[in-house]
């Protein structure tokens, strides 16, 4: 009898357990989703910064550009 009674409150126990551990995957998509929108963020601060070197070299260039044009107007 205290065995059988021993074995009841273990398996209670047990799906306790279980029932607790359900929300762990919860927390795990939750964690994916954030990790998911930090390199959804990262990508676009390096497709910013890209655009500011195209950019900077854009007036690099253009600059130049002019003074190629000034050294052969003399």
């Amino acid at each position: 009898m205290k065995n059988a009674l021993k074995f009841g409150f273990l398996g209670l126990a047990l799906t306790v357990a279980f029932a607790s551990c359900n929300n762990s995957e919860k927390k795990a998509e939750g964690s994916a989703d954030s990790a998911s929108a930090l390199v959804d963020s990262a990508a676009n601060t390096l497709d910013s910064a890209a655009n500011h070197v195209d950019s900077a070299a854009v007036k690099v260039d253009s600059a130049a550009a002019k003074v190629d044009s000034a050294a052969t107007k003399k």
